[in-house]
């Protein structure tokens, strides 16, 4: 396998883009991307491009990177569609290394974006919002989930209900239309709790750790702080998380240009970052086992243990998101992911920061865009681009994007290892 670099990456900033489409936000973000690549649109041999959510919400299944692509002068190149739930971008990107890995490809172009924000003309209508959270379930076992997610929703409702009778929280806090996903985060944080005693606070303090990040990045979706008070005060979504520990709805796209270590010989001014790993896996019933053989199968492959990492961006659906993949990326021992973030390890300045962005509770979460969002991020930091949240030093980078359930347990986690330019 030949040695494979990022050479460029674009993003646009996530939000709420109503009276956009897919084509344009593939547009504004290819635009984004060449206007500072060693690479030229044209030079691109074969393109990844990841989309969940178009097919659900217009019918434009199939051929969606054909159609976003070839407006904007992408095409008679082979064009491979990727669709992998939350973890499609670095899906994406998974694919477009091993084509220039394996020696198919010189250049090669990963690219995603997504619309899960309902358009003005829909947003007072409870059932279209309903009918987009329930699109949620297809990165799921359908068939099994429905039947399990309703068991958490209840077991989620009782617990609002408990805290309501003791007076914890105001009558009818809570509850409401809400992605499925936010009550298996919301049981997985109850479990956690009651096994190694994290506490609400905790939660509190990596959300308001990823507000103050995302306060810095000028492509956040969220760019005002939280304080951990204001972050447990707000609007309670499913026991423990409130709202502003859970990714928001909103769109947006992402990119990266990947090429030979052969090619990048012909490339002038070019500041490359290294792939030293990318690595794939699929799911499990059992939560937790997947993020763990990935990470370990990424640190094999380039030679590094999780103490040699200086930044990460993690899939934090939710701030227990982030809680847990600390534990599983072993950057704190299991049970410890609360305390870990409690002592400022996590926060830019600390000894390990992660999601230097603001995360997904903060950059927002587009899901097709959301892998290429981290992989940008990690290129930044690297480079020394990233202003004031800026990690010091930073050599190696992970990114860690995780992809819907089976059962419990992520159906999809796809890890990167990047190392900066010399």
């Amino acid at each position: 396998m030949r040695d494979v670099y990022i050479v460029a990456v674009g993003m646009i900033p996530f939000g709420k883009y109503p009276e956009y489409g897919i084509k344009e936000l593939t547009s504004l973000v290819v635009k984004n991307l060449f206007a500072h690549s060693p690479v030229a649109q044209a030079d691109i041999e074969a393109a990844w491009m990841s989309n969940a959510g178009w097919g659900m919400q217009i019918g434009q299944h199939c051929i969606r990177g054909q159609v976003a692509l070839g407006p904007i002068g992408i095409g008679e190149i082979p064009i491979m569609n990727v669709e992998n739930a939350c973890a499609g971008g670095a899906s994406a990107l998974h694919g477009a290394y091993l084509g220039v890995a394996a020696g198919a490809y010189e250049v090669a172009l990963a690219i995603g974006a997504e619309k899960t924000f309902v358009p003005k003309s829909d947003s007072a209508s409870p059932e279209a919002k309903k009918r987009g959270f329930s699109s949620f379930l297809a990165g799921t076992d359908v068939e099994v989930t429905t039947k399990t997610i309703a068991e958490m929703q209840a077991e989620a409702e009782r617990r609002r209900q408990q805290l309501e009778a003791s007076g914890q929280i105001e009558k009818g806090q809570g509850g409401g239309a809400r992605s499925p996903f936010m009550d298996i985060y919301s049981a997985g944080a109850r479990v956690h709790a009651e096994r190694y005693g994290s506490t609400q606070r905790q939660l509190a303090m990596i959300a308001a750790k990823n507000h103050h990040h995302g306060s810095l990045n000028p492509d956040a979706q969220y760019r005002m702080s939280m304080t951990v008070e204001e972050v447990l005060n707000d609007r309670l979504v499913s026991h423990p998380l409130t709202r502003a520990m859970c990714a928001p709805i909103g769109d947006g796209a992402a990119a990266a240009v990947l090429v030979s270590g052969d090619y990048l010989a012909r490339l002038r001014e070019a500041r490359p970052v290294k792939l030293r790993a990318s690595v794939l896996v699929s799911g499990s019933s059992k939560p937790g086992n997947q993020a763990r053989a990935a990470a370990n199968k990424a640190y094999e492959v380039a030679g590094i243990g999780p103490q040699d990492i200086d930044t990460a961006e993690v899939h934090d659906a939710t701030a227990f998101g982030e809680l847990a993949m600390c534990e599983n990326l072993g950057f704190c021992e299991e049970g410890e992911g609360g305390r870990f973030a409690e002592s400022g390890a996590s926060s830019v300045g600390g000894a390990k920061p992660i999601n230097p962005s603001g995360g997904l509770e903060c950059r927002g979460h587009p899901i097709g865009a959301t892998g290429l969002a981290q992989v940008a991020e990690m290129v930044y930091q690297l480079r020394g681009e990233a202003g004031k949240r800026q990690v010091e030093g930073a050599r190696l980078a992970m990114t860690e994007n995780g992809g819907g359930f089976i059962g419990r347990g992520e159906a999809a986690i796809a890890i990167h290892v990047l190392e900066g330019p010399a």
